[in-house]
């Protein structure tokens, strides 16, 4: 049987779930995205813009003022982007946290019983400004209708922030000095060009993100415009013709000097999960190495 402070706070708990409305994640809308990464790191820090900008907050919570905007963040009521995930729960459209909640028969029962209709019990943890975790209006909440969930979207930016990228290593072709007027073979090491994958997950939906590299900017660093190439360049190896030039990527020094040269690696981002696929385009990996050039003064012997 339930006391009378049991039944106050049963009352107050459901009512309270309950003026929240469905604490789900607005979908965002389905179009194109798109990210800004940072250089030079095999683990880019990136901002992903996965469909058509909305409002923040415009969650499906009667509360409307938090949630999934159409920018794939999550945000509490207030507008202020939260993480999407916290404490192994997922964010709710009034800015807490809810993770289902595993219940035996006998705390249902001291819970007032088992409500009608869709819905689950949850976990709800709200955190103050100060980061302080509260168990905002206690114990277990039902929620009726669907659980809430984390859209394919913002799963995608999960899996993109888990993703490794290689790192970029040069090799200047043939190795050491290289001469003024004779081909420089450019090539990265076969380990700087694979793909990788990462996944991200939540109870009953998980998202995949694949990186895969399509190009290379090279900057040789001597003022010359950038070199694009398709691939990875081919390495020179002993039995080429030192004067020929590469059959994919390459450049020609014109002048003697130390030079710095970035090969910057373009990536495009797919993901799928849920029944639904995207992409977000341009990563970019980046590598540097110096190159010696000197002058040529004796006849290379064939």
């Amino acid at each position: 049987m339930l006391t009378p402070f049991k039944r106050v706070l049963l009352v107050a708990t459901i009512t309270a779930s309950t003026a929240l409305g469905l604490p789900m994640m607005a979908r965002a809308d389905p179009g194109t995205g798109g990210v800004t990464c940072s250089d030079g790191s095999t683990r880019p820090e990136c901002n992903v813009n996965a469909g058509t900008p909305q409002k923040p907050g415009s969650g499906s919570g009667s509360n409307g003022g938090g949630g999934q905007g159409g920018d794939g963040k999550c945000r509490n009521p207030s507008g202020k982007e939260i993480p999407c995930q916290r404490d192994g729960g997922q964010a709710g459209s009034d800015g807490c946290y809810y993770k289902p909640a595993e219940l035996s028969p006998a705390m249902i029962e001291n819970l007032g019983g088992q409500p009608e209709g869709a819905g689950g019990w949850y976990e709800r943890i709200c955190y103050g400004d100060d980061g302080q975790a509260s168990s905002g209006f206690g114990g277990p909440v039902w929620v009726p209708g669907g659980p809430p969930v984390i859209s394919p979207e913002v799963l995608a930016q999960q899996a993109r922030s888990k993703l490794v990228l290689p790192k970029v290593v040069i090799e200047l072709n043939p190795p050491g000095p290289q001469l003024r007027y004779l081909p420089v073979w450019l090539a990265l090491e076969a380990g700087s060009w694979r793909t990788e994958s990462a996944t991200a997950s939540v109870p009953g939906v998980s998202v995949t993100a694949t990186a895969q590299p399509v190009r290379v900017r090279w900057s040789m660093g001597d003022g010359t415009p950038a070199i694009n190439c398709a691939g990875p360049g081919t390495q020179w190896t002993p039995g080429f013709d030192p004067e020929s030039p590469s059959p994919d990527c390459g450049h020609t020094y014109q002048t003697p000097g130390t030079f710095t040269v970035t090969a910057t690696v373009e990536w495009t981002v797919s993901w799928a999960g849920a029944g639904q696929t995207g992409t977000v385009p341009g990563l970019t990996t980046t590598g540097q190495v110096e190159a010696q050039v000197q002058e040529s003064r004796t006849l290379i012997n064939r």
